[in-house]
């Protein structure tokens, strides 16, 4: 099922209404908000310079850092009393990145997810189980919005106790899950603890994941304990740009489609700014050219994805981006290699032996590099085999070294003992910005 025409127009339809409203939104931030034309006429543009698409490539970037700088409401369009809704990150490195809604903000909001969720197998007979954290973050409650805009029935049971999770999805006949990647993978593991067939007790059909990166490994994991036969999409968005609602997944797997009509999205060479061509892998880069209250231009989103513009086989015709490779600033560079988190969890989740929970340690001793992987064994008897546990080290090292091409410690541990997360998984601590 496709929701919108929208989702279906001409290449030329799409850029038409992307010109138009680009134009628009540019006049608007350019007349109403001073540190944006302070930006502008720095990088020598003004709104009259928007006569084609490909002029957006003239307008100067925005980052987290200039939300910061205008803390809390300084990029805003419009007055607080036409703000129905603030959001804001949770702010761990600083002052956090606050957006806003109008009513009309809210109303796209709920069209982007509708959408999106449709995509994913979403309808208006399901009972939808949002397992995201109500509150500042955007993502329970854009997702819950959306959902109820196509018709389901809501549970919003939000995170934590995974047992009383698993209880409201057995009593009241769930079909749709909406959480990360791990915390589903966690729901499956407390099943299995209290003795739930998840294929069996319960009726989920249709898991829609976001919030974090999900690898293609990380996918076939998640098939394995819910069923081969589930809808399984993830979709994308961050709560600068609107929150859930950018682009997702369809039921093809071949892409996140991006809703075109209410953002453009670019990739670019993250160390030049260069505008790359469709195809070329770099860092994405959206402009909102419907939202009212913050309306960001040419905003860096530091995650590192490609652009795919070929009609998908679900009829939809909107541009696709790649799923997710890592976000710039989640890289580590370890003795001069760049290395992505993703690209650990691919080999681990691909050996036989371990569970999929891991931690990635970093740190720094005698001026060199240690880069350290934690990682359950699969099975508690293991750990009573030294042999088994030092050929199974030396294979995920072996692995591993072909993958990043370095050297990296290995260090297996009981089966429950890392640490389980309900929200966005945190898997990297890197010690060496504190000396250690």
């Amino acid at each position: 099922m496709i929701w919108a025409k929208e989702e279906t127009l001409s290449r030329d339809e799409i850029e038409k209404i992307q010109l138009e409203r680009l134009k628009k939104t540019v006049k608007r931030v350019y007349e109403k908000v001073p540190a944006y034309r302070a930006k502008m006429e720095e990088a020598g543009v003004t709104p009259e310079d928007i006569v084609t698409l490909k002029d957006i490539q003239k307008l100067p970037f925005t980052t987290k850092q200039d939300m910061r700088d205008n803390y809390p409401y300084g990029l805003f369009t419009v007055p607080k009393k036409e703000l129905r809704r603030i959001h804001a990150s949770s702010g761990t490195t600083g002052k956090p990145t606050v957006v806003g809604y109008t009513d009309h903000d809210l109303d796209i909001w709920k069209e982007c997810v509708a959408r999106l969720a449709v995509a994913g197998g979403a309808t208006d007979e399901d009972v939808a189980q949002i397992c995201f954290g109500y509150g500042m973050f955007t993502g329970a409650l854009g997702l819950h919005n959306g959902l109820e805009k196509v018709g389901a029935t809501i549970v919003p049971s939000s995170t934590g106790n995974t047992e009383k999770q698993l209880m409201y999805m057995k009593d009241f006949g769930t079909t749709l899950l909406v959480a990360t990647p791990s915390y589903a993978m966690r729901i499956a593991e407390v099943a299995q603890q209290i003795g739930i067939d998840i294929k069996k007790d319960l009726q989920i059909k249709t898991l829609l994941l976001g919030s974090e990166l999900m690898t293609e490994a990380m996918r076939k994991e998640l098939y394995k304990v819910w069923g081969e036969d589930v809808n399984l999409t993830q979709n994308y968005g961050m709560s600068e740009l609107i929150g859930p609602g950018v682009s997702g997944e369809c039921l093809e797997l071949n892409g996140m489609h991006i809703n075109e009509d209410h953002f453009i999205a670019e990739v670019i060479d993250p160390n030049t700014g260069e505008v790359l061509a469709p195809g070329e892998k770099g860092e994405l880069v959206v402009t909102c050219i419907t939202k009212e209250a913050l309306p960001l231009i040419r905003y860096r989103t530091r995650d590192i994805t490609r652009l795919m513009y070929e009609p998908c086989a679900c009829g939809r015709t909107t541009a696709r981006m790649e799923n997710l490779s890592g976000r710039t600033d989640d890289m580590l560079k370890i003795r001069g290699v760049n290395v992505f988190p993703s690209q650990i969890e691919e080999v681990l989740i691909n050996t036989d032996g371990i569970g999929p929970n891991y931690e990635i340690v970093v740190e720094r001793k005698d001026h060199s590099d240690i880069l350290t992987v934690k990682v359950e064994v699969a099975a508690e008897g293991m750990m009573d085999s030294y042999a088994a546990l030092e050929e199974l080290e030396d294979k995920i090292k072996k692995k591993l070294h072909m993958m990043l091409g370095l050297d990296c410690k290995i260090q297996l541990v009981s089966p429950n003992t890392l640490q389980r997360f309900e929200g966005k998984a945190k898997r990297v601590t890197d010690l060496r910005k504190d000396g250690i």
